[in-house]
């Protein structure tokens, strides 16, 4: 076999990003060509290094963008090629995801390539909507069945005589175009009219939809409920499992859909705790982070950091560069000096902390006027203050920090700009999908979104983390719903919650 190339043939899992294997993330990570398709969670692209080339084949009931013979042809060319390549499947790839069938190509083409299991949403989405697919009360079997076949085969292979006479758990995936066949075709063949069915629709994610019913009434329903693929449908009293245990869907965020302006980079953590409290998140960067103009000047000023008195960080981007600068130069931390370290908040705190420095001033106030107040309390009078900042920021720190007789040098660590790229499709989903909750969590993602020109959806409103974003927003014409009271993450996570409570 040839070794100048592997492909992998992944499984990107039901949807929720915590369902995917530590190895598919390994896997993405070092792709050279990432071959996905449209049921892979967008926001797995994020994980891929500068210069992977992103190949998008579309694969979705009555839509492929790319045939399958073609995606076959990608896949082994490309990994002929040497290179390394991750064709992402949602689910499991072997599990109805034509995964044998791309294994068998690249094991013809003589070329490496690697399964990667997934979890499949076969078992993920019934255990999101809160049913079992084995319940020691109900059932000791579990069948799991396709409800859309290759239509060139001309003949049905799935044996509905046997199916509705097998005992336990029935569970099928791309079936609801021929729910209603399928569901007939069960009671034709001796299966009871009132045996408990439950669909779930966009199973594991914010956007996730049950409806229950019965073999006789589910199709009804789901027209009713204008109820759509991709789902997966479960049959057998386990069902009735769910009036106990449905957990996922009463989360309190669940059926909210809120997007992320932060970075791509700084998303995670805002995204993370909205998703872990059931919220359906769109992660729509409007800015990126740069280098500092001077790299020269700011290599110089952290090299000499030792020779402050203090040093003063009011972002965790300018604590990030700051170190990641230092290290660069020295290998020992005691070469920082003793100066005292303030930050502007918990967020700016916690990063310093993880580079094992102890912080001496926090604000009671998370923002500059605070910072300063706070400094107010100290001697500072003739000391040297190295502030930490990025381009064009407010120089309301260093004019407090002044005026208290300090002497203060500006240690430009970056610089915000745009962002242009737009790999996960997210400005078309707000577009398309529309938002209860768009938040900011500075005044540059306020900017960078409006100029995006994007139109404000209908009935959505804007999260804002502290009254600087606040007054960015009211400048560009949108009054903030609320403000946080606690200018950071946490206390922001915090106020969305309160916020969509009172709503209810």
């Amino acid at each position: 076999m040839s070794t100048s190339g592997t492909c992998y043939l992944v499984g990107a899992g039901p949807g929720d990003l915590g369902l995917v294997t530590l190895r598919a993330k390994e896997c993405i990570e070092l792709a050279d060509v990432l071959v996905y398709d449209a049921l892979s969670s967008p926001d797995l692209l994020n994980w891929t290094k500068a210069g992977c080339e992103k190949i998008y084949v579309g694969k979705r009931a009555k839509d492929h963008a790319v045939p399958q013979d073609q995606i076959n042809g990608i896949i082994v060319e490309k990994t002929k090629a040497g290179k390394n390549v991750v064709r992402l499947k949602g689910g499991d790839p072997m599990i109805f995801g034509r995964g044998g069938e791309e294994a068998a190509e690249l094991a013809a083409a003589g070329v490496n390539f690697e399964i990667v299991p997934g979890i499949s949403s076969s078992i993920a989405g019934p255990a999101y909507a809160g049913i079992p697919v084995t319940h020691r009360d109900h059932n000791t079997q579990l069948t799991i069945f396709t409800g859309h076949e290759d239509p060139t085969k001309g003949f049905s292979s799935v044996d509905y005589a046997q199916l509705a006479k097998a005992p336990g758990t029935k569970v099928f995936l791309m079936g609801v175009a021929r729910l209603r066949e399928i569901t007939g075709s069960f009671i034709e063949n001796g299966a009871a009219a009132d045996t408990p069915i439950a669909l779930t629709r966009w199973a594991t994610t914010g956007s996730q939809k049950t409806i229950t019913g019965t073999l006789a009434d589910i199709a009804d329903t789901a027209e009713r409920e204008n109820f759509t693929s991709p789902a997966v449908a479960v049959i057998g009293n386990v069902v009735k499992e769910r009036e106990k245990i449905n957990w996922f869907e009463k989360r309190p965020l669940f059926g909210k859909r809120i997007v992320v302006t932060r970075t791509r980079e700084q998303a995670g953590e805002l995204s993370k705790a909205l998703r872990d409290l059931g919220a359906d998140v769109i992660e729509l960067p409007t800015i990126r982070i740069e280098g500092p103009p001077d790299r020269l000047e700011f290599a110089e000023l952290v090299t000499h950091a030792h020779e402050y008195n203090w040093l003063v960080f009011t972002s965790p981007n300018g604590v990030e560069r700051f170190f990641d600068a230092f290290y660069a130069t020295y290998g020992d931390a005691r070469s920082l000096g003793n100066p005292k370290i303030a930050a502007i908040g918990n967020g700016t705190a916690q990063k310093i902390r993880e580079y094992r420095f102890a912080v001496d001033l926090i604000p009671e106030r998370f923002v500059a006027e605070g910072l300063v107040d706070a400094f107010k309390k100290e001697d500072i009078e003739n000391l040297t203050i190295l502030w930490v900042k990025a381009d064009e920021t407010r120089d309301v720190v260093g004019e407090g920090l002044t005026a208290l007789g300090a002497i203060v040098d500006n240690c430009i660590a970056y610089k915000t700009v745009a962002e242009t790229e737009d790999p996960t499709g997210a400005r078309a989903r707000l577009a398309e999908e529309g938002a209860d909750l768009i938040t900011f969590t500075s005044s540059s993602t306020v900017d960078h979104f409006f100029d995006l020109g994007l139109d404000w959806p209908e009935d959505c409103a804007a999260a804002s983390i502290g009254p600087v974003t606040s007054d960015t927003l009211r400048k560009r014409g949108m009054k903030p719903t609320f403000e946080a009271s606690k200018h950071d993450i946490p206390g922001l996570t915090a106020a969305i919650v309160k916020y969509f409570q009172k709503k209810r």
